[in-house]
């Protein structure tokens, strides 16, 4: 059974007792006695060791070691958190032909994200001119779609200040969360290294920062080949934690096959360093299958509980979809009952288990009430 540790009132009491019992005809209770002065003194020494006694125990193991100490226990299987990375991309410019946007040129953002230009670029025969941008600070707020509105942060004659981005900015990425480290620390202690099984794709992945979730399918496109789908839950929460890019392999791959762009290029280039030679792996983001619902019982229940009941079937997807995989029903049953105030109520549709074909993964759609 565990060790129960005891209390400050059970030390004190105990410490009372011991000293009544070898002082004969001393009362350690008196308030204001020396003796009750040092039995508390003493109770509270005692107590602070069980803490850290407690506390050296937790640090023992990694499932329930923090900072450093859980920090150490990753290093030995490999396992480091995630920094922040800075978004990049494109943008371009129009301008007379000729003209020169320098590097290390500001680009700033609506909002006041700036970027900064990697290489100088010439304005071409035809007015145009792109470049290469880099935020200046890491962090998912980095990232942002085609067509954002980037201003040059100076003014430079013969170039319009306001240009668009012309691919999507990907890649930025916020610090891992002590809980997602944690989660992958004791992942890589569960599952040893294979020298490159289903679950060694899935680290791999995992530890790419912004990727929050990963599965690998193995002869996805054929023999010899291995499909990772990911996600990248907060990096690309504008998206619904979908991956902006297009879906192909890495850039050293000298077979033939559609290089990946954006998100999937980030992934399928840090994979390819670690994989094992002979296999041909494709970063894919997975196609959104929304799954419609329709719930008898809650018609008259508050917004709030509507929203709740939401929430916790997008809780359900998150924790136990997959593309191509299968939700149990009973799942979704249950993370409804444990909202409160949904006693009595009955999903009429759909009506099994809920299921996605290849590449697919369930999102929530539609929630009538009925």
């Amino acid at each position: 059974m565990p060790f129960a540790r005891p209390t400050l009132t059970d030390l004190k009491a105990q410490v009372a007792a011991d000293v009544q019992a070898n002082l004969s005809g001393v009362s350690a209770l008196l308030r204001y006695s020396v003796l009750r002065v040092i039995t508390v003194v003493q109770a509270g020494l005692a107590y602070l060791h069980y803490g850290y006694l407690d506390w050296i125990a937790k640090q023992a193991v990694p499932w329930t070691a923090t900072d450093e100490y859980l920090v150490g226990w990753g290093a030995l299987k490999n396992v480091y958190q995630k920094p922040a990375t800075a978004a990049s991309g494109t943008a371009t410019y129009t301008g007379t032909p000729g003209k020169t946007i320098s590097a290390a040129s500001t680009v700033v953002r609506g909002d006041g994200r700036t970027y900064s230009v990697q290489a100088s670029v010439t304005v071409a025969g035809t007015g145009i001119a792109t470049v290469s941008l880099v935020d200046l600070a890491a962090g998912a707020a980095g990232n942002c779609d085609i067509g954002t509105a980037l201003s040059l942060g100076t003014a430079i004659t013969g170039i319009q200040s306001t240009g668009t981005a012309s691919t999507a900015f990907t890649g930025g990425a916020d610090v891992e969360t002590t809980e997602a480290f944690q989660a992958r620390v004791i992942a890589a202690y569960q599952a040893s290294p294979q020298g490159g099984d289903q679950d060694d794709y899935v680290t791999w992945a995992t530890a790419i920062s912004g990727v929050s979730r990963a599965w690998c399918t193995p002869n996805g496109f054929g023999a010899g080949t291995v499909v990772v789908y990911f996600m990248m839950d907060e990096a690309e929460s504008a998206h619904a934690g979908f991956p902006q890019g297009t879906n192909g392999v890495a850039t050293n791959e000298a077979r033939t096959a559609a290089k990946a762009t954006g998100d999937q290029l980030i992934v399928a280039n840090a994979i390819y360093a670690v994989q094992p030679v002979t296999a041909m792996v494709y970063a894919c983001a997975p196609v959104a299958n929304p799954i419609n619902f329709t719930i008898s019982g809650l018609a008259s229940a508050s917004s709030a509980t509507k929203a709740a009941v939401s929430a916790a079937i997008s809780d359900v997807f998150l924790r136990k979809g997959a593309p191509g995989g299968t939700v149990d029903i009973s799942d979704v049953n249950s993370g409804i009952a444990a909202v409160a105030g949904t006693s009595g109520f009955v999903i009429t549709s759909p009506t099994g288990n809920i299921t996605s074909a290849t590449g697919y993964l369930p999102t929530l759609g539609t929630v009538i009430y009925v």
